[in-house]
């Protein structure tokens, strides 16, 4: 490391992802100084449970913040202040007075919940508590996850409401630990990782009495919800004295990251799964078009943001199955090379309904589907087809924002591993016909922990700064004719039209 590396200050992110953990140091400039990073067990007891051990998940944080320490060659006095971004709606339970969790962490996949919700939906159903908190009541939010806690960890409830039970998402318990745990720990949680658990009123900011009564979850587990980018306390052990100062859920962070600060700028993160957050200024909006209505991000005393947010199940998958279950290509950077080799689709549409359907439909009765097959299609068209059904994935999303909000998307940041497929992006800007960019940097879930952090401490003083800080890599902008566009369209349409009602009632 040069010496004016090694000069800092620094301020340092820890990522608390699903599969991960891991810490980034970030100079003035935000570019990163040093990463270290650490996988934890994915426990997996039954179809469609997902759990995780939050002491494996404490040990490795303190692992991997010595690591990205030694790496950059610092101390933690060079550290002017720790944030953390989480993987969202992952829901712990755990002693106040040992810091020992009840039973692993239920993770935002887990599926137990889903009768529990049904019963919680009464005669209204999914939108029960939809406009208190802008979110569907479905198993991926903390709350149900919760109540399943208390009713099946003998003895648990009691305990709870004896006040000897905390309750948190990711940030919580590493705030919590950092804190000093047993000894002092401040429980806290921020607005974004609030707007996740069903428990929070969009409108007040604070928990909603009614639906905790409704789910009986008693309040004294429930942490502080603050804003974003504060000081909540400062860390003993590993980073003795230095304050931590942000938390931020995950896709909320990155939106930050990728300086999403004025209304109508929106990021898409491109992994696994997909997701897309638009900025829609201080107002929620509520959807009617099957989106969710989160808080963007808090800073400090300021009015919070909000967001809309649309989830796509399947992109980065759908080209692993190409690889792996289909052996039609052997890396997944083949795919572009592969759909790079014909002009177009050949007529065919591929609607990858693995799991269902999910924004702006959430229909689980959908099936994946490959439609307008003829016999000039070669492997090379299906290729081009399964880059497109992100493409068009994505623009259904943004349909369904502009149709909600009103707000015009002015360009989409794009982050993620997909992004690296320079013919995706730019398949995406034709059918947005909007700019697609890609930022130097593509740490933004950590980087948005960092600027949160940074500006809770006067390390950067405002997010004008943060803006000058934003570099562009790469830049896609539309190609394609208006009329093809919405011909390709509509045929998309029909094709996902033609995958619903595919698993009937009875074999669900």
């Amino acid at each position: 490391m040069t010496d004016a590396h090694t000069a800092g200050p620094f301020i340092a992110a820890i990522d608390q992802g699903t599969t991960s953990s891991r810490c980034i140091v970030f100079d003035r400039d935000g570019r990163i100084v040093s990463v270290d990073q650490k996988e934890h067990e994915q426990i997996l007891p039954r179809p469609g449970w997902v759990e995780h051990d939050a002491g494996e998940i404490w040990a490795n944080v303190q692992d991997v913040v010595t690591g990205a320490l030694d790496k950059a060659g610092i101390t933690r006095a060079a550290l002017r202040a720790i944030g953390i971004t989480n993987q969202r709606e992952t829901t712990l339970l755990w002693d106040r007075n040992t810091g020992e969790p009840v039973h692993n962490a239920l993770v935002w996949q887990d599926t137990r919940t889903d009768a529990l919700c049904k019963e919680l939906g009464r005669n209204v159903g999914q939108d029960r508590f939809r406009r208190e908190t802008g979110l569907p009541l479905a198993s991926y939010f903390s709350g149900p996850k919760i109540r399943w806690l208390l009713d099946n960890v003998e003895g648990l409830r009691e305990r709870a409401e004896a006040g000897d039970i905390l309750f948190g998402t990711m940030d919580s318990w590493l705030v919590w630990n950092l804190t000093g745990g047993p000894s002092g720990g401040v429980h806290v949680t921020d607005v974004t990782n609030a707007s996740r658990t069903l428990l929070m009123n969009l409108h007040t900011m604070e928990w909603d009495a009614d639906i905790l009564a409704s789910m009986e979850i008693p309040a004294a587990v429930l942490p502080e919800i603050r804003s974003s980018s504060e000081v909540y306390g400062i860390a003993g052990g590993i980073l003795y004295g230095v304050p931590v100062a942000a938390a931020i859920g995950d896709q909320q962070a990155a939106l930050f990251g990728q300086t999403c600060f004025a209304e109508g700028e929106a990021k898409s993160t491109y992994g696994t799964g997909t997701f897309l957050l638009m900025n829609t200024g201080h107002q929620p909006v509520n959807s009617h078009s099957g989106l969710l209505t989160t808080v963007g991000y808090r800073i400090g005393g300021q009015a919070p943001v909000y967001a809309l947010e649309g989830s796509i199940a399947v992109t980065g998958s759908l080209v692993q199955w190409m690889r792996d279950q289909m052996g039609l290509i052997s890396t997944a950077a083949e795919i572009e090379t592969l759909a790079g080799s014909v002009e177009g689709n050949g007529g065919c549409y591929f609607v990858p309904a693995f799991s269902g359907l999910f924004a702006p439909y959430w229909r689980s009765d959908a099936r994946g589907m490959i439609a307008g097959l003829t016999r000039y299609v070669t492997k090379a068209h299906i290729a081009r087809a399964v880059l497109e059904a992100t493409a068009w994935q994505t623009r259904e999303i943004v349909d369904a924002m502009h149709k909600d909000s009103g707000v015009a998307l002015t360009a989409l940041k794009v982050d993620g591993g997909m992004t690296s497929n320079n013919l995706l992006m730019q398949a995406i800007s034709d059918v947005l016909d909007a700019p697609v960019v890609r930022p130097m940097l593509s740490e933004t879930t950590c980087l948005g922990a960092a600027y949160a952090a940074g500006l809770a401490v006067g390390f950067w003083p405002d997010t004008d700064t943060l803006r000058a800080n934003w570099r562009r890599a790469a830049e896609w902008t539309p190609r394609m004719d208006t009329a093809e566009r919405e011909r390709e369209y509509r045929l998309w349409l029909k094709a996902v039209e033609r995958t619903t009602g595919w698993i009937d009632q009875e074999e669900r």
